[in-house]
């Protein structure tokens, strides 16, 4: 039976003070968010504002221009979205394929996708830009979609190919002997209990273009068409010491991520405990 010893009071402790110093952070960026102008220099950074105010948010949220937060959020939801979905149906193929085949040409695929993992996509940016360009993709939602599927495919597939060697093959035998055929297998029987590994790669897959600067940059650059951080990026560079604005910016950039992490921990967490049962 379970007791209750100085130990686990002990870690309880813990576990609490380590929580409270990871929320410190998320602490002043709300409370300085909510502070009006007057109150900005005057207050110290840990001092709650006294008529706190959402007129920040407003001012941020109602941006025009290349600092036009919520156009911004809004292809950042897009572009975060198709790619999730890109990577799910066709990273689950190509890993249900790798890991299901015993040829010798599999095991060389997958071995070069963990080579693409290594390489920083940096190194092939120029040659990406030239083919995008060549294809009329550069400055378009979807030309930033198959951007990201093409550049986060090789991490997808190697969640999923983990999780496909550790799935039993009787779910599948079982399913052929009922009749389905290998197409209905995979979407009826497999990828249902590939659930885990499907949270795994939308959470970490979403948090990287969520946050991606740099591609949406380049890729983007003079279009009507930038992500949020890019927006963030041009209305954070024209307040200058406006701290007020600037920490409603990065709440409001964060609302819709943690959202969905919250969303999908459950799958998260199951994919990295181990799995299918």
């Amino acid at each position: 039976m379970f007791r209750y010893t100085k130990a686990t009071a002990l870690r309880e402790v813990l576990v609490w003070a380590f929580a409270l110093l990871t929320l410190l952070p998320f602490y002043f960026l709300v409370i300085n968010a909510l502070k009006p102008d007057e109150e900005l220099l005057t207050t110290g950074s840990s001092t709650p504002p006294s008529r706190p105010t959402v007129e920040n948010f407003t001012e941020v949220l109602t941006a025009t221009g290349d600092s036009n937060i919520l156009l911004g959020l809004l292809h950042s939801a897009v572009i975060t979205v198709g790619s999730i979905a890109g990577l799910v149906a066709f990273g689950s193929l190509a890993a249900y394929v790798l890991a299901r085949t015993t040829a010798r040409w599999g095991s060389v695929a997958f071995y070069l996708f963990l080579v693409a993992i290594v390489l920083p996509t940096q190194l092939g940016l120029i040659p990406l830009y030239i083919g995008a360009r060549q294809l009329g993709l550069v400055g378009s939602l979807w030309g930033m979609i198959v951007l990201y599927v093409g550049t986060l495919m090789p991490l997808a597939v190697f969640l999923y190919a983990g999780f496909f060697r550790n799935l039993p093959r009787d779910y599948e035998e079982a399913a052929a002997l009922d009749g389905a055929g290998p197409a209905r297998v995979f979407f009826r029987v497999v990828l249902p209990l590939m659930a885990p590994a499907t949270g795994t790669v939308a959470i970490l897959a979403g948090l990287i273009v969520w946050n991606d600067f740099f591609s949406a940059l380049i890729f983007l650059g003079g279009s009507d068409n930038q992500t949020l951080p890019v927006s963030m990026y041009y209305y954070v560079g024209s307040l200058v010491s406006a701290w007020n604005k600037i920490f409603a910016i990065v709440l409001i950039s964060m609302v819709p991520i943690l959202a969905f992490y919250l969303f999908a921990q459950k799958r998260f967490i199951q994919g990295f405990a181990g799995g299918i049962k």
